[in-house]
């Protein structure tokens, strides 16, 4: 088994020149650091649900999933260890962007609305408030770091990485895919406000979607029964983890420990989302 990559949460196999094993691990991040502790079955749930997404979608976007199914997998990797959170994948030529797609003004967008009314070097209309619906999905892409923070970039900084026409064929396929998503979502009771994408390109120079898809890593899941504009919103995603770690002043370089009911709570809300999205028990 060739380990060619060890991000934040997923390893990356590579088998031969065509495929891949992703391999989704317990860990969590926030604010770019890997934290200290696991939260347990994190890994099967993220896998999950990128696979119903990446199903769900299929019929628009071609995606890089080849199988899994543990028994279609090499025999390597045909252990319990890599059951419920491991894909055999198409290798890609990866764009050199996150296609960032934000339906409501939330985070790091809002705070950069009430400075000067943009985000992203996109003007909004006057008067918005904290968590409010866009009139329309925007695409606010960013740069790839390998180290410390992804930067914004504007949509022409984007054409001048990727060339005009496959930049906008990326903007429109990303806003479509958050679109259609975030309407099913709604219908089980969860707001989409914003997620992360990522595209390659195979062999023959299609448009193909890889990664995770609409993951609570990946997203913010809200919700909807208690949705209100003006505040922030109560979430599935890692936003408890994150607003833990604030509260608590927690410092990478001297960390205090996660206490057991943020493990938990955190564990909690990422089988809520799978629970609710797919329709199934975890």
């Amino acid at each position: 088994m060739k380990k060619i990559s060890s991000g934040k949460v997923r390893e990356i196999y590579e088998l031969d020149e065509d495929n891949l094993m992703l391999v989704v691990s317990d860990r969590i991040s926030a604010f770019d650091v890997i934290l200290p502790r696991l939260v347990l079955d994190k890994g099967k749930v993220l896998n999950r649900i990128s696979e119903f997404w990446f199903d769900y979608t299929k019929s628009f976007v071609k995606n890089h999933v080849i199988s899994t199914k543990i028994s279609e997998f090499p025999k390597e990797f045909q252990k319990p260890e890599f059951e419920d959170r491991s894909m055999l994948v198409k290798k890609l030529k990866m764009l050199p962007i996150e296609c960032i797609v934000r339906g409501y003004i939330t985070g790091s967008g809002w705070k950069s609305y009430k400075e000067n009314g943009t985000v992203c070097g996109i003007r909004l209309q006057e008067g918005l408030q904290e968590s409010e619906k866009l009139a329309s999905p925007i695409f606010t892409p960013s740069t790839k770091a390998t180290e410390g923070h992804d930067e914004n970039i504007s949509f022409e900084q984007t054409v001048e990485l990727i060339g005009e026409e496959l930049a906008t064929k990326v903007r429109d396929t990303a806003i479509e895919i958050y679109s259609k998503c975030a309407e099913y979502a709604l219908s089980k009771g969860i707001i989409i406000a914003d997620t992360k994408f990522e595209f390659g390109l195979d062999e023959d120079g299609n448009l193909v979607l890889g990664d995770e898809v609409l993951t609570p890593d990946s997203s913010r899941f809200w919700q909807a029964c208690d949705y209100q504009v003006g505040r922030s919103q109560k979430s599935f995603d890692k936003q408890y983890m994150r607003d833990w770690l604030k509260a608590t002043s927690w410092d990478a370089q001297n960390p205090t420990p996660i206490p057991d009911d943020v493990i938990n709570t955190t564990r909690d809300k990422y089988i809520e989302a799978y629970e609710r999205i797919t329709g199934k028990k975890f």
